[in-house]
């Protein structure tokens, strides 16, 4: 009986010393084995398939292990600083990088609030100072006013009436610049029914006169950056005698109106 009890003692002993060999063997494996970036798809499936779909350089540039440096149990710090990588320039001194960049494995797919210009100009500094170097109204807006999503280029229609039916943004463009859109300039075959609108009382003096006149675009004669109001001699020299040009150096004082010439 005292045998049967001493050998179930040693064999209890040495089934414990198994078990603790094999746990410092699974520790000492732990401790020494390098996970790779292929080891992480195994357990996260939706982050390397959101950062293969839109990743942008965190797809190109780096992989899991990067930025996730360590990993439970052994590791506690397992969401990374933005500032690990991101420094150097004013927009990476901002606070609440994730307050835009919500999903850092798909880091340009923004999530912008509706009052934001500060932070925007951070990375698009050139657009902020045309607006500022040239005011209108849109210097009064923010860039999430226009710009609900990044990267997104609005319809000039969703606030303003086109001048003329038809009108698509990339023919707003072509005149008035997004930023500076008081500082109009135009090709010379810019049709008249995009200047009409502005100016109805020119239209209808344009639509009245039987001169050659009627046959320009208003861009052929008001070239340049809008308004312009060309001279008489660039097209006509002087037709007239020196002393008529003399005695009456104003053309409209004889020919009334460029746009309903009297003759």
């Amino acid at each position: 009986m005292k045998n049967k009890s001493a050998i179930k003692i040693i064999n209890t002993f040495f089934l414990s010393a198994i078990i603790v060999i094999a746990y410092a063997a699974v520790a000492m494996a732990a401790e020494t084995a390098t996970l790779q970036n292929t080891d992480c798809i195994k357990c996260h499936k939706k982050e390397p398939a959101t950062v293969e779909r839109n990743g942008g350089l965190h797809k190109t540039a780096v992989g899991c292990l990067d930025c996730h440096t360590e990993h439970p149990p052994l590791g506690t710090k397992t969401i990374p600083q933005c500032a690990m990588c991101h420094t150097g320039k004013l927009h990476y001194e901002l606070e609440n990088c994730l307050s835009c960049h919500s999903d850092p494995h798909e880091p340009l797919a923004l999530q912008l609030d509706d009052n934001i210009t500060s932070a925007c100009l951070t990375c698009h500094p050139e657009q902020g100072i045309e607006l500022q170097k040239h005011p209108s109204k849109h210097t009064e807006l923010a860039c999430t006013f226009c710009h609900t999503f990044h990267g997104e280029i609005p319809e000039c229609s969703k606030c303003h009436e086109p001048h003329a039916q038809g009108q698509t943004t990339k023919d707003c463009l072509v005149c008035h610049p997004v930023h500076t859109p008081l500082i109009i300039q135009y090709p010379n075959e810019t049709p008249r029914a995009y200047c009409t609108p502005c100016h109805e009382d020119i239209g209808e003096l344009m639509n009245k006169t039987t001169t050659k006149h009627k046959t320009f675009t208003c861009a052929f004669c008001h070239r340049g950056v809008h308004p312009v109001v060309p001279q008489c001699e660039t097209c006509h020299g002087r037709p007239h005698s020196a002393a008529q040009h003399k005695a009456i150096p104003n053309c409209l004082d004889c020919h009334l109106d460029a746009h309903n010439l009297a003759k």
